[in-house]
């Protein structure tokens, strides 16, 4: 079976930037996930279509098909009032806004100053071009259920 959307991908990864030094990797247990409905990056999932298992790519990602171009316009300055009572925020640090809608919206703290904090809506990799390299290691058929969902299981196994 070849790797095509409503179908379930199990791939070893190691993603590096363009300097070379690793991001992020798989570990011990496969990323898994279900193909076309944008679980992962586009740029790796173009990539990735057509193969088949044992295959591998090493494969090149632009800003735009991975996690987009940075924006200034993502970054804001809030009080640290602001904040929750007793926190004490830290570069890098994730904290979770609320978007007009409702839905939450992440952020990384950019900067800390004494009366406010600077922070970026940005993905911590938007802006980067991302070069992964992928085995894949399982294809098959998505059940009913993980295509209503639009993605797999917490497992990854068939839930037939």
């Amino acid at each position: 079976m070849k790797v095509a959307r409503d179908t379930v991908v199990s791939i070893d990864y190691t993603l590096r930037n363009e300097a070379g030094a690793v991001i992020d990797q798989s570990g011990d247990a496969p990323l898994v996930y279900l193909h076309g409905h944008g679980n992962i990056v586009p740029g790796l999932e173009t990539h990735l279509a057509g193969l088949e298992i044992g295959a591998q790519v090493k494969a090149t990602v632009s800003p735009a098909e991975g996690y987009g171009e940075r924006s200034e316009q993502a970054l804001v300055e809030v009080s640290r009032q602001q904040l929750p009572e007793g926190m004490e925020p830290e570069v890098g640090m994730m904290l979770s806004g609320q978007a007009p809608d409702g839905q939450p919206v992440p952020f990384w703290v950019a900067k800390v100053e004494e009366e406010s904090v600077i922070l970026d809506g940005n993905h911590p990799l938007a802006g980067q071009t991302l070069v992964f390299e992928v085995e894949v290691r399982d294809v098959r058929a998505a059940s009913e259920e993980e295509l209503e969902r639009g993605q797999v299981d917490a497992s990854g196994a068939s839930a037939d």
